[in-house]
């Protein structure tokens, strides 16, 4: 009868059964063969606890409560057989000293002896104890003995059996840079997640490319492994994942009663500190997104909404943390939705380039163009770009844009010098996503040749956002490099973002746009009318060009004057216009100059005339 039993338990170990099943069955099995038995294993850890494995037949709450009790030389016959090594028995728990702190469970459970021996792993370290009770005072038989010790082995083979399953699923759901769970450990565990009751927080690290490209990949790894750690340290080691290159996430229970929001601001703070990356010094920031198990929503919708939630935050607030609502989806659909009438428009040819003059602002005659994209929907109806601007975040679709409008630039201006037409540059405008190409400026160098226009005509204008976006070092070197080719490069919407006078030093440009935020708050005791003057000053002497945005008033174009301002653009002169008409207002109106350079040397025989623009300190 033990061969059998031997051989069921061998033959469950060989297919793969899980350990408590195993155990169980040979518990069952023992108390069979052995009757007035009462079987029971329990596991020892490494900081020297007791946990119950399997005891099928003693009751629960007695089980329970030997669940953390530490090994010791008193500590009742399992604790006492883990601790010296060696079986120790027991044939009156009432009157046995090394029971004296838990006979009364012994007692409550019916349960009088006690015979249990260590089981050890193949390297000699206890992995467990093997217990078998009695219901009266007395020592196991010299059959029960050797029963035991026959099963021993068999307890020994399944337990090691166990440990190196864990080890292979530790090392398939362990990430090796960080030592977090990885991406498969993270969808298992979701999987398993309550229909509600759960919080799901997705983790970016900012700017880790930056890292890469400046101080090489190993920096990157200690920073991704620094910011790893840091989030363990917060939400704890069983809740943070690693689920891809500089992607985290954290699980949090509602029954932990912690606040997601909370804990994602403490996560925040805690990366923010300064990292040691190498040789090198990191200042690490992340951006969170979360989104909570409502009722009612699927793992899928919840993992979907905190997705949203990440997007959005580092679309508007990189570096913050956003919280899922509704709103967000309808945006997120507003946005998929002009992505894809752009890109029909794209494919459709339905892309044209429309022009709003730039202009002196003392004669009214035009200097150049501003170039701005207009869909022209099947109907035939024009769409302005501030109607699809949300298309332009995607980057595919900004690039294609842009190309788009090189050609059809490049044909009207073409189209226009042929015919004589005074006409010096046209502004064109470049996304974020420009600067990740690698064919600029040669598109735009192939689609002005092509057309015979030379490229001082040309002046690429790029907003405050793209000029210092997310600190990314890429566009300064694109900036330096395009100016280094001989294009000219303005900053446009000069004031509303976070590009400071210095950032003028280290990266420079050739023209400044002010933005008609400051336009508008034009009066003699405003305060954005200083600012505006210092602006002025500091270009002066700077030998950057100004252009003012937004002007609507004559009482606004006479402030700028005033001031010193020669350069202007607004609804007061005119609107964007479709090529053709530009063309006649060109002819009409446009200055007879062919460079900047000319409209100074214009300025300079002007500053000897009674009232010239240089003698009231026009720049």
């Amino acid at each position: 009868m033990l061969i059998e039993v031997q051989n069921s338990i061998l033959k469950m170990v060989a297919q793969g059964d899980d350990l408590d099943a195993t155990l169980s069955k040979l518990c069952c099995e023992l108390e069979i063969l052995l009757p007035g038995t009462r079987a029971s294993i329990l596991t020892l850890d490494t900081n020297g606890l007791l946990h119950p494995l399997v005891a099928p037949s003693l009751p629960r709450d007695y089980s329970a409560a030997l669940d953390g009790i530490a090994i010791g030389p008193a500590a009742g016959s399992c604790g006492t057989a883990a601790y010296l090594r060696r079986v120790v028995v027991v044939d009156d728990i009432e009157s046995d000293p090394r029971w004296s702190a838990s006979k009364h469970l012994a007692q409550a459970a019916g349960l009088k002896a006690c015979f249990s021996s260590p089981i050890f792993g193949s390297r000699g370290q206890v992995l467990a104890t093997f217990a078998l009770y009695f219901e009266e005072p007395r020592g196991p038989t010299a059959f029960e003995q050797s029963v035991v010790e026959g099963c021993l082995p068999l307890c020994m083979i399944a337990f090691e059996r166990y440990g190196r399953v864990l080890e292979r699923e530790r090392l398939a759901y362990t990430d090796a840079l960080t030592g977090l769970t990885n991406r498969a450990k993270f969808n298992k565990d979701l999987e398993t997640a309550p229909v509600s009751g759960w919080s799901l927080l997705l983790i970016d690290i900012d700017n880790l490319k930056n890292v890469n490209d400046t101080f090489g990949h190993a920096a990157g790894d200690d920073l991704i492994a620094v910011v790893a750690a840091r989030i363990a340290g917060a939400a704890g080691v069983s809740r943070a994942y690693r689920i891809g290159g500089d992607e985290f996430a954290v699980i949090l229970d509602d029954a932990t009663a912690i606040d997601p929001a909370e804990l994602a601001e403490l996560i925040g703070q805690n990366v923010s500190i300064p990292a040691s990356c190498g040789e090198h010094t990191a200042f690490p920031t992340i951006t969170i997104g979360i989104a909570h198990a409502a009722t009612g929503l699927s793992v899928a919708e919840v993992r979907q909404n905190a997705d949203i939630a990440l997007y959005h935050a580092k679309e508007e607030n990189r570096g913050g943390v956003l919280i899922y609502d509704a709103a967000l989806t309808t945006a997120i659909s507003r946005r998929s939705e002009a992505i894809h009438k752009v890109a029909t428009a794209l494919k459709e040819d339905r892309i044209e380039a429309w022009y709003q003059p730039i202009v002196r602002i003392d004669t009214g005659e035009i200097v150049g163009v501003e170039a701005l994209a207009r869909m022209r929907t099947v109907d035939g109806a024009i769409v302005p770009a501030s109607e699809f601007f949300e298309a332009t975040k995607d980057a595919q679709v900004a690039a294609a844009l842009t190309r788009r409008m090189i050609e059809c630039i490049a044909r009207d201006v073409g189209a226009w010098l042929r015919l004589g037409i005074p006409f010096q540059h046209v502004g064109i405008n470049l996304s974020a996503a420009d600067f990740s190409c690698t064919d600029l400026p040669e598109s735009l160098e192939i689609a002005f040749k092509r057309e015979g226009v030379p490229l001082h005509h040309a002046i690429l204008e790029v907003t405050e956002s793209v000029y210092l976006g997310d600190r990314d070092r890429r566009v300064a070197k694109k900036i330096a490099s395009l100016r280094a080719a001989g294009l000219r490069i303005a900053l446009d919407d000069f004031g509303t973002g976070f590009a400071s006078l210095t950032h003028l030093i280290t990266v420079p440009v050739d023209i400044i746009k002010i933005d008609k935020s400051f336009t508008a708050l034009l009066s003699p005791d405003d305060p954005g009318t200083g600012v505006v003057e210092g602006i002025l000053h500091i270009a002066k002497r700077l030998g950057i060009k100004v252009v003012v945005e937004g002007i609507e008033t004559l009482e606004q174009a006479e402030l700028l004057l005033e001031r010193g301002c020669v350069l202007g653009q607004g609804y007061l002169y005119w609107k964007a216009l479709p090529a053709d008409q530009i063309c006649a207002l060109l002819r009409e109106r446009g200055q007879g100059r062919d460079s900047v350079s000319e409209l100074n040397e214009a300025l300079v025989r002007l500053s000897g005339h009674p009232g010239s623009l240089l003698q009231r300190g026009m720049t």
